[in-house]
């Protein structure tokens, strides 16, 4: 049993000769590569924290937003940004840009005043 984890189970590994081509494995009918996209392409996240932080201060994000955050998240973490401050006209969002996943999220008139600490590069959109 995994101490860390009770929920994933070890698999022996299968030995295979050098001059033999090892079988493709499937998950559920897909293979790795194909969940691996699917799992890599989702874009940005929005922890239940912040979905429910935005869904309680009416924070209204379009497609095209949504579309420059991930863009933008991108670059930061390509740059070594690990914590974020997205700044949009109406809300501010803390981001994971290393999760990618958005954190919490704020009305614009709510964090005036108030001081981010863990934050290593901003995003203003």
């Amino acid at each position: 049993m995994n101490k860390i984890n009770p929920g994933l189970h070890q698999q022996p590994l299968s030995i295979t000769n050098a001059n033999t081509k090892p079988k493709s494995k499937s998950i559920q009918g897909e293979s790795f590569k194909t969940v691996f996209e699917n799992v890599s392409n989702e874009g940005v996240k929005v922890s239940k924290h912040a979905q429910k932080r935005m869904d309680e201060r009416n924070i209204q994000i379009s497609e095209k937003q949504w579309e420059q955050i991930e863009q933008k998240m991108t670059e930061a973490k390509e740059k070594g940004v690990t914590e974020s401050a997205v700044v949009l006209s109406d809300a501010i969002l803390l981001a994971s840009t290393k999760n990618e996943t958005i954190i919490t999220a704020m009305d614009r008139q709510e964090a005036t005043g108030h001081l981010f600490t863990n934050v290593n590069g901003t995003i203003v959109l």
